[in-house]
């Protein structure tokens, strides 16, 4: 990774905190809202970690999953639908805190946020066992299929932990209404696995035989 893709990457990252802060404390009208620090917190903290951690051991696949542009227009959909869910589901939390609407109480919202922590260490586990991963849909070079670990398990454990992740974040806000919002999430990424499994079955020698392997895609005996 190059000077400039380094600062390319910095500079992605507090954007991030940018926009997350304003779709979160803006529509609260309020910078007490802790759930929203929460959040925060929790979301960018490791998120810092695991970028160092990578730039250290490996450059090449933070440069991966630092580049979002999807190349297909299928693909590209999905990404637009997930971040019109993330915005609605962000706003209306922080409506709910400046309206006073209903909120989880706080050991519920603790105990979401160790989910999603929980979560981020078994997305960490994903990157350090596949270093192919990047965040569009592509066949690298010298790519194979890895079935080892959380791969020999469900097919897709990246998207599993992602899951987890966004289906807790309304909770961490403490907002019902926003986790509403955030169930579309299940179906937005089963439209992109569908979309994927068929790519790779093409493009990846040997995921076939590995799908008839791991037969679940994202939940262990439910899909």
């Amino acid at each position: 990774m190059t000077a400039k893709e380094f600062l390319q990457a910095l500079l992605k990252f507090i954007c991030g905190i940018l926009l997350v802060g304003l779709l979160i404390f803006l529509p609260a009208g309020s910078l007490s809202f802790f759930n929203g620090w929460l959040l925060t917190g929790i979301l960018f903290v490791p998120m810092f970690i695991g970028g160092i951690v990578l730039l250290i051991k490996n450059p090449e696949l933070l440069k991966k999953r630092l580049n979002a542009k999807e190349q297909q227009k299928e693909q590209d959909l999905v990404v637009k639908l997930s971040g019109l869910m993330f915005i609605a589901g962000f706003v209306v939390a922080g409506l709910g805190y400046r309206f006073d609407w209903y909120t989880l109480p706080r050991p519920a919202v603790i105990a979401a946020a160790a989910v999603f922590l929980m979560a981020y260490v078994l997305y960490a586990e994903v990157l350090r066992e596949n270093t192919y991963l990047s965040r569009t849909i592509e066949v690298q070079e010298n790519q194979t299929v890895i079935s080892t670990g959380l791969y020999g398990i469900v097919r897709h454990p990246m998207y599993s932990a992602t899951l987890l992740l966004f289906l807790s974040m309304p909770l961490v806000l403490g907002s019902l209404y926003a986790f509403v919002i955030f169930l579309a999430y299940p179906f937005i990424i089963a439209k992109r696995i569908k979309h994927e499994e068929a790519f790779l079955e093409k493009e990846l020698s040997g995921y076939s035989a590995y799908q008839q392997k791991v037969k679940y895609r994202l939940i262990p005996f439910i899909w």
